[in-house]
């Protein structure tokens, strides 16, 4: 974007770009960029914070009202209210994510913990009237159970006409994440994303899962397969190394 931007403005388009590694905009020099010192991902802040995004959004319109240039970078000066964690909160309750003996194990446990879930969910529905579930078409039992049968060492095909298995399966756990984390997230606390990261990556069977079918899949032949799972079934920040 920083670098499409020079392109705009010579057919008489103004532009800012909201930037999160600044380095990065350094070096393309964006017209007008505003950076933000938020994760990756939330270029607004924290989510379900109007108010904090409307900030960051006026922010960066300014600066198209402001003198300067022709290459401007100007510095949000707020953190994310939300980095910040919250003592208040309490995940949901899920047994204790003991190591597994077996990929059989763990995808039952997978599958169990998605119903254990569901009353959380449900709160979370009630409470936002919203969800980012969905991206794989499938009810969400059925992507526990998916994502098991990859566990299991079966490779079962797409349920879906049009999309890959590999596709599926990386939309079924980004889906099970998204479940997850909304479940967390339910009720007046508000979690720092690294409270529900810590939990759901070191404290679920779900969590457990994932890494364990990155390990297993990352030694399949199919290199579409793997491709799929080393960039989008473990955060790299996440992921284990060794």
């Amino acid at each position: 974007m920083s670098a499409l931007g020079h392109y705009l403005e010579e057919e008489g388009i103004a532009t800012v770009a909201i930037v999160l590694i600044r380095p990065q905009a350094e070096n393309t020099k964006p017209p007008r960029a505003l950076w933000v010192p938020f994760e990756l991902g939330r270029p607004f802040g924290p989510p379900n914070d109007p108010a904090f995004q409307r900030r960051v959004l006026l922010a960066a319109l300014n600066m198209l009202v402001e003198d300067g240039g022709p290459v401007r970078i100007v510095d949000f000066p707020d953190d994310d209210p939300r980095a910040q964690p919250d003592p208040t909160w309490r995940p949901p309750f899920v047994p204790e994510a003991i190591p597994a003996r077996s990929a059989e194990l763990l995808a039952s446990r997978l599958e169990a913990e998605v119903l254990l879930l569901q009353g959380a969910h449900q709160r979370w529905m009630a409470q936002h009237d919203r969800s980012t579930v969905g991206l794989s078409g499938l009810p969400i039992g059925d992507c526990a159970r998916y994502v098991a049968e990859w566990l299991r060492g079966k490779a079962p095909p797409s349920p879906r006409d049009g999309f890959s298995a590999p596709l599926i399966l990386r939309f079924a756990v980004d889906d099970l994440k998204a479940y997850c984390l909304e479940a967390a997230a339910n009720g007046p606390a508000k979690p720092s994303s690294r409270q529900l990261g810590d939990w759901l990556w070191n404290e679920t069977a779900t969590g457990a899962a994932f890494y364990a079918l990155r390990d297993l899949l990352l030694t399949q032949d199919d290199e579409r397969l793997r491709l799929i799972v080393a960039n989008f079934m473990v955060p790299a920040a996440r992921a284990r190394t060794g």
